[in-house]
């Protein structure tokens, strides 16, 4: 898909050659487009050279911010608690307070600029009975939101992600909205959007669908090997709260105070010493239960989280190729349909000599027309982006690797720690294994 067809090159250099000689010219709308072009200089530029192609590598998509999302201490409103977010970008070297109403605003507004783009989706809102469990679920799913958001190339350099992670000043909607407003989204502020389908490769639409099957397939697969992290990262806080119980239940056991009964005071030494050191061992029990529920976070953290930041990136590709053929492609197909059925009813006026029919239709056609080639641009223009947003997703596939590495490290790590620890134990039971009836 990267290869440049021979049209697309000799249509970049006429593009190239008419800037040089004139720059306003690239920017002059195509005849019969009724939608305006936007003639400020701040307009998006494209990549020098080959206009499909996306060169970002995993480490430098990597490198264009890490943004932390952190809990602010709880506030009481009037009425209902709400929940508020110290966002922190490290490109900006800022750190600002928002609330969850400011990411949806953040998030409509990417929509409404980049509705050809991955634009990852937000966590539920929930009114009523938001648990702590709730709240930090939603906490890192906003975290994956923006990091996914200030890493995608077009959204890094909009004005809108640089106001939300960098705007301290009061109502931060407001100030989102109007700097999105009458700016139009990324087809009306491309220069190359017009002509994108001089730069599309002829079987687009095959590539496209498969695509889009290989990306469903790998999200299958992902979504699996989350639900399985899960289960191995909880399985170890689940053993880690066994352990803690294990060297509880002993210590108890050691602590017990029944006397001990007179046929049994042959042996009352035995029982005095096996308490003691059964005493002991919660020490031990507490430290391994410890040790595995680290093991157990480090596991959600390195590696589930991982895989759900993934799975957000796959889902919200998912989520694009279904605008696509539910908005732009359904528009274009309905207005050739239209286009079409004008086309049949002028021929019918024409045929019973109806002159006013005719001249009333002559006009609809007209503006029809124009109608039909926007959203044939559109749809062009729907799938080159499509293409780029394909790229990225690519260029993300070597977090499998990330992923795998931070499993193994964190099996190896855990497995180590808790390993000494029960080393440690051993000699400790020496007690135990001791006296006149052992074995």
């Amino acid at each position: 898909m990267d290869r440049l067809p021979a049209a697309a090159v000799a249509v970049a250099a006429e593009a190239e050659a008419a800037e040089e000689e004139d720059p306003l010219a690239a920017d002059s709308p195509v005849p019969q487009v009724s939608e305006q072009r936007d003639p400020e200089p701040g307009r998006m530029q494209m990549l020098q050279g080959n206009p499909l192609l996306l060169p970002h590598s995993l480490q430098e998509l990597l490198a264009k911010d890490t943004v932390q999302v952190a809990l602010v201490p709880e506030r009481k409103g009037l009425f209902l608690k709400h929940v508020e977010y110290e966002v922190s970008s490290q490109r900006f070297g800022a750190s600002v307070s928002r609330r969850y109403n400011d990411f949806v605003v953040f998030h409509d507004l990417l929509l409404q600029k980049f509705p050809y783009r991955m634009v990852p989706a937000l966590p539920p809102k929930k009114m009523l009975g938001a648990d702590r469990e709730f709240i930090e679920a939603r906490r890192r799913a906003l975290k994956r939101f923006i990091n996914l958001v200030a890493r995608h190339p077009p959204f890094s350099e909009d004005v809108v992600l640089k106001l939300f992670l960098s705007f301290s000043g009061p109502d931060v909607q407001s100030k989102l909205k109007e700097s999105a407003q009458g700016v139009g989204d990324e087809f009306m502020n491309c220069k190359l959007a017009t002509r994108a389908k001089d730069f599309l490769p002829a079987d687009i639409q095959t590539q496209f669908a498969v695509s889009r099957e290989l990306i469903r397939n790998i999200y299958n697969s992902f979504y699996k090997l989350r639900d399985r992290a899960e289960r191995i990262a909880s399985r170890a806080i689940d053993n880690a709260a066994d352990l803690l119980m294990f060297g509880k239940e002993l210590s108890a056991l050691g602590s017990d105070t029944t006397p001990l009964p007179s046929w049994a005071a042959l042996h009352s030494s035995t029982w005095g010493s096996l308490k003691q050191a059964l005493k002991g061992l919660s020490v031990e029990f507490a430290l391994l239960a410890d040790k595995a529920a680290q093991q157990g976070k480090k596991e959600e953290n390195d590696v589930v989280e991982k895989l759900n930041l993934f799975l957000d990136l796959l889902q919200s590709y998912k989520d694009l190729c279904e605008r696509h053929e539910k908005g732009v492609l359904h528009k274009h197909q309905r207005a050739l349909h239209k286009y079409s059925l004008m086309r049949r009813q002028m021929s019918a006026a024409v045929h019973s000599q109806q002159p006013e029919a005719v001249q009333q239709l002559e006009s609809r056609i007209v503006e029809q027309e124009s109608t039909v080639q926007t959203t044939e641009l559109r749809h062009a223009f729907s799938l080159y982006c499509l293409h780029q947003e394909t790229q990225l997703v690519h260029a993300c596939l070597p977090l499998t690797a990330h992923l795998l590495g931070a499993f193994v490290d964190s099996q190896i790590q855990g497995h180590k720690e808790m390993s000494k620890v029960w080393d440690d134990l051993k000699p400790k039971l020496h007690c135990l294994f001791t006296g006149p009836n052992s074995t």
